[in-house]
């Protein structure tokens, strides 16, 4: 007996398997239901009227039409063609004789409404006589003449959706108008640039390469260590010619002094020095950082100096007095990085806390603060002519424009922690990043046309592959590099390249100028 009861759920089981099958699948939820005649007219009637309502004016041939006054032959919903009028002959519009009133606020009265030819056999004349050209030309005037109506006149102009323009098409004569989609934007081809090569590799220091200027007489270059010490190098030679100590941390930021015979330097132990280099002695102490600091700029064309600290805070000197001139507070998090220029906003800085903000430096507060950046902002470069910037951050490198940072485009594939950024006036952008790696590419157009990763020096694990920072030297024919190595490399363009021998690998892409 218990077996014919297994035996019977099994059966009750097996049933209500199928009944639960069948009912899935009996139902028809899936097919689409079908058309309904009355509701789809009324629906075309308007899709008609919203989007093709600002050239339904535009002249329509009359073999086009079923008979006067009718539905066009292509037409099964019975639309109404605007040019025709019940119980009338049809009427050819003219194009091009000024259809529209001649100024905007005229009202449209019998006398400057749209022109209409009274017969068939006048517009077939007209048309013989008139040029193409012309007549595609009088014919865009006139579409074009809708939206400035419209907008005249107070009504929100919907002539044209978005990515749609309105286009004239002359198919043998047979065409009036249509609306053609608009081209995408595509990458213009970017300017060709030789490619860098390394051709000389300076070492001295014993500890990582963080820091790096050179003076503006282009004589000689500095750099700042981690092993505590800054050293001045020949930039013909590349020899040493004097090594500074003073710092007892790393070395974060050096800049020497267009407009005096002074070196600048700061660094993790807090300290921010000025070096007197006559006598190659710190003459001077700027305190009030309370943390680590990690980078600074002179101002171009006043006394000041500018610092950024891992305390959040950029801070206004005054070289001089000694002075804090102003803290910038704002940043929630280190404070990586600071530009200056005599134009307003007159100082940049780039945080950890993944924003730029560009400052007033009279105020001593925010103008703008960037938010597109989704991780830290270690780097930023301002360019040497146009008034623009760049800044660096591992999710991209995004191009701004001064005063207001508004965005212009992304600089994609640089998939690293960007420490560096460096630009010439010929347009080359240098990104240097935290696993050695160096990628160039073409200011205006963002095209990536060399990368670069040069091996360590003998002796160097493959792990301190690392470029902390880079900078074109004043001719802007040298490019100098800070490395984790311990060296300094210098890259010059090669002189035996041509557009031939390196031609541009490039393919006119969709440019995906994302802005976020």
């Amino acid at each position: 007996s218990l077996q014919e009861v297994q035996k019977h759920s099994v059966h009750t089981l097996v049933f209500r398997s199928l009944k639960r099958t069948h009912d899935m699948f009996v139902a028809d939820n899936a097919k689409p239901i079908p058309l309904d005649e009355e509701s789809h007219k009324v629906k075309m009637a308007v899709k008609l009227r919203t989007e093709y309502g600002s050239v339904l004016h535009m002249p329509t041939l009359k073999e086009n039409l079923r008979e006067k006054g009718g539905p066009a032959a292509g037409d099964p919903y019975g639309h109404k063609q605007y040019p025709a009028s019940q119980g009338q002959e049809v009427e050819y519009m003219v194009t091009g004789t000024h259809p529209y009133p001649s100024g905007p606020g005229v009202a449209l009265t019998a006398d400057t409404k749209v022109q209409r030819m009274p017969s068939e056999s006048a517009a077939q004349s007209l048309a013989v006589a008139r040029f193409h050209s012309q007549s595609r030309l009088d014919a865009n005037r006139t579409a074009a003449g809708v939206g400035d109506i419209y907008r005249h006149a107070g009504i929100p102009e919907r002539s044209q959706p978005p990515g749609m323009t309105v286009a004239m098409v002359e198919g043998g004569g047979n065409k009036n108008s249509a609306l053609m989609p608009k081209k995408a934007p595509t990458m213009p081809k970017p300017q060709w640039h030789p490619p860098w090569k390394l051709y000389r590799v300076i070492s001295g220091h014993l500890g990582w390469v963080r820091c790096i200027a050179v003076e503006p007489g282009n004589q000689w270059f500095v750099t700042g260590s981690a092993d505590r010490t800054i050293k001045i190098w020949d930039l013909a030679s590349g020899k040493l010619k004097l090594s500074l100590t003073g710092h007892i941390s790393t070395v974060r930021g050096v800049i020497v002094s267009a407009r005096s015979p002074y070196l600048f330097s700061c660094g993790e132990d807090k300290q921010v020095k000025c070096w007197d280099l006559e006598y190659n002695k710190v003459i001077r102490h700027y305190h009030g950082h309370l943390s680590a600091v990690y980078g600074l700029d002179l101002h171009p064309t006043i006394d000041v100096l500018v610092t950024c600290s891992r305390d959040s805070t950029a801070r206004i000197w005054d070289v001089r007095t000694k002075a804090s001139v102003h803290t910038l507070s704002g940043h929630t998090n280190a404070v990586a990085t600071v530009k200056c220029q005599a134009a307003e906003p007159q100082i940049i800085t780039g945080s950890h806390d993944t924003t730029i903000r560009l400052w007033d430096l009279v105020a001593g507060k925010t103008r703008v603060t960037l938010t597109n950046h989704k991780k830290s902002v270690r780097a930023v470069v301002l360019h040497p002519r146009h008034y623009t910037f760049a800044s660096g951050s591992p999710d991209n490198i995004k191009q701004w424009k001064f005063p207001d940072g508004n965005f212009i485009q992304n600089l994609s594939g640089h998939n690293a922690i960007i420490n560096t950024l460096a630009v010439n006036s010929d347009g080359v952008l240098v990104s240097g990043a935290d696993n050695g790696t160096m990628h160039l590419w073409d200011w205006r157009t963002g095209y990536n046309f060399q990368r670069v990763h040069a091996a360590v020096q003998p002796g160097s694990l493959d792990s301190e592959s690392g470029i902390f920072a880079c900078v074109f030297d004043q001719s802007e024919s040298r490019l100098l590099t800070a490395e984790a190595d311990k060296t300094i490399k210098v890259y010059k363009e090669d002189d035996t390249a041509t557009e031939e021998t390196h031609p541009v690998s490039w393919k006119p892409e969709i440019i995906k100028r994302k802005r976020f």
